[in-house]
């Protein structure tokens, strides 16, 4: 009820204060405090990560890494905080993030705002310092990005995970935000190989325990999808995130629906969780694949997880559902394995890739 109350409120401010003050009342200790939830079934092993269940926090939550420590005890299976850059900077002018309620979804064009690498690191270090019993089972991991002014954005990946990788468990390199123009460039055969090869020289030199992570755009046709899957797995990384958010705008309903930006949750999720499918179908069990996008229910989630994802993420869904949504969901998926006489999350991925194909 006191949940139900506080997103009445903030639903009627503007939708980037609200986000703000949901991180400050997080800090404050306003938060769910179930720990992760916790089963036989909804355990998984992820890229050499323990999960206690695959319930994630996507990139963009807390982009300054302010509140790891009340997520970790949210419910969620594991988070990734930021995007950070090596220097700081304000984003995109406001405003900038708009919701589409009658759809289920928001608009944003951040273009990575965030406090950048240095004072992000010192609050990754603070945390996995601080944290205590259950918390330190929820991996968490950092989003990787360029500031909007660098020369060499390949460096600026690479730079950032030399200077926090050792702070988190993976770190993820985001080639896919719509909102820093030719950011997406990156994601071509060539520019993709050698910036991977830098981060993972940066991995090596710095952070050798940490995973390396690529998150893909849903824009992608097949034969770019192939190209980046084959990229992909002769690069060395750990894993793939699918997707970010898209620039497409089928069948919205809200007035907001023509603004710039990434389109993320409810009308993300056939278009993201197709990609995943394939994405699954190319590498073959190879990599692991996290499946974002449009999961708003253990139902969405079930679904990713049968198409080819041995975890998902959530944001845009908890602006409608609140913290409390995450062990619902997690509860809800664990008797949903139950019911399809699954023994463990792991016998799901996958076995019904060919439904989305």
């Amino acid at each position: 009820m006191f949940e139900r109350f506080g997103l009445t409120i903030l639903r009627r401010l503007d939708p980037e204060r609200s986000h703000d003050l949901a991180i400050q009342a997080l800090r404050a200790g306003l938060g769910p405090r179930p720990g992760p939830a916790q089963g036989d079934r909804l355990a998984i092993r992820v890229a050499g990560m323990d999960l206690a269940n695959p319930i994630g926090l996507a990139a963009g939550f807390d982009k300054n890494a302010e509140a790891i420590g009340p997520l970790r005890r949210a419910g969620f299976g594991f988070l990734e905080v930021g995007a950070a850059t090596p220097e700081a900077q304000p984003g995109n002018s406001k405003p900038r993030l708009f919701r589409l309620t009658e759809d289920g979804a928001a608009i944003n064009r951040f273009g990575f705002n965030n406090d950048g690498m240095e004072r992000i690191a010192g609050r990754l270090t603070k945390a996995r310092e601080a944290a205590v019993g259950a918390e330190r089972a929820v991996p968490v991991g950092l989003n990787l990005g360029a500031n909007k002014d660098s020369a060499d954005r390949a460096g600026d990946y690479a730079r950032v995970l030399a200077r926090c990788g050792a702070s988190v468990d993976f770190a993820t390199v985001n080639v896919s935000s719509p909102n820093t123009e030719k950011l997406r460039d990156l994601q071509g055969a060539a520019a993709l190989r050698e910036l991977l090869e830098r981060v993972m020289q940066a991995r090596a030199e710095h952070a050798p325990a940490c995973r390396v992570f690529l998150k893909i755009a849903p824009d992608l046709n097949e034969d770019e999808l192939g190209a980046l899957a084959e990229t992909a797995l002769a690069s060395g990384i750990d894993g793939l995130i699918a997707t970010n958010t898209t620039l497409a705008r089928d069948g919205l309903a809200s007035r907001h629906r023509g603004e710039a930006g990434g389109l993320s949750g409810r009308p993300l999720f056939e278009r993201s969780t197709r990609v995943l499918a394939q994405l699954s179908e190319m590498t073959d069990g190879r990599l692991p694949l996290i499946g974002v996008g449009g999961v708003s229910s253990a139902a969405e989630a079930y679904a990713k997880i049968c198409a080819g994802a041995s975890a998902v993420q959530l944001y845009t869904a908890l602006v409608y559902g609140g913290m409390g949504l995450v062990t619902r969901m997690a509860h809800d998926l664990d008797e949903r394995l139950a019911q399809d006489g699954y023994g463990s999350l792991a016998m799901a991925v996958a076995s019904r890739r060919g439904d989305w194909l």
